[in-house]
């Protein structure tokens, strides 16, 4: 599968469980707090696989303007993963704090997941060609099942 087309994939499913959040009541805090951590491995694998293999290859195929775009792009994975996403995880499922926090992520995501899709990926299409994207694509393939895998096993043992 062609790298960006399987990161698009996980753009739509990453905004539907933003959507189903953000319809949620806080009255629903089971519901909220599983669509929350369906949401956490979801970015968290996806931030892996572009971190890892194809914002990389970008980099290195690009000039300055994409160097910009990958550190752009790198910080707001950073403020999504490091800050956004852990205040949200222990923020009461059943208060409009939490109505409010989930607003900003939805925001941040979503305005990530546009800039990748309408700058990004045509750049790095051009940049990197179908033969190089196909080959990334199989890495993320790998990476990604190897991810499940270990994050599965951490909640059991958690």
């Amino acid at each position: 599968m062609n790298a960006i087309d399987l990161l698009k994939t996980d753009h739509e499913k990453v905004k539907v469980i933003l959507t189903q959040l953000s319809e949620s009541t806080d009255r629903a805090v089971k519901k909220r707090t599983d669509l929350l951590d369906k949401l956490e491995m979801e970015i968290s694998i996806h931030t892996q696989l572009e971190e890892q293999i194809l914002y990389p290859a970008f980099k290195e195929a690009g000039g300055k303007e994409q160097d910009e775009m990958y550190y752009e792009a790198k910080e707001e994975h950073r403020t999504v993963d490091s800050l956004v996403l852990p205040d949200l995880k222990v923020t009461d499922p059943a208060s409009p704090e939490f109505a409010g926090r989930l607003k900003v992520v939805k925001e941040l995501l979503e305005h990530h997941i546009k800039e990748e899709e309408t700058e990004m990926f045509p750049q790095a299409k051009k940049l990197l060609g179908k033969a190089k994207l196909d080959e990334l694509g199989e890495q993320m393939l790998v990476l990604k099942a190897s991810l499940k895998k270990s994050l599965s096993a951490s909640k059991l043992a958690a």
